[in-house]
């Protein structure tokens, strides 16, 4: 399975800016669903198939989170510039 893959510190007063350069799935994970993906398992995550750029996620709850970008078994290949945007008050 191809990904891209980043893991972020963050929470609700947080925003994960994705920006890709075509559709392709944008999944929040934490890590053992992020493992239960790796492995080919069910998992849950946050996101979903995005066709708008940027796609913006905001954590559930404070954290570590892993972000996987995939074509869900398309050809082809997608680029991702990934962001996290702290808020005033947000630690860590």
């Amino acid at each position: 399975m191809n990904y891209l893959h980043q893991e972020f510190d963050a929470g609700p007063d947080d925003l994960i800016e994705v920006a890709l350069d075509g559709q392709a799935n944008v999944m929040l994970l934490d890590p053992e669903n992020f493992e239960r993906y790796r492995r080919h398992e069910p998992f849950q995550y946050y996101g979903g198939h995005a066709t708008v750029t940027p796609t913006r996620l905001v954590p559930p709850r404070r954290g570590r989170w892993h972000l996987a970008v995939d074509l869900g078994g398309r050809a082809g290949t997608v680029r991702a510039g990934v962001r996290l945007v702290r808020s005033a008050g947000a630690a860590g």
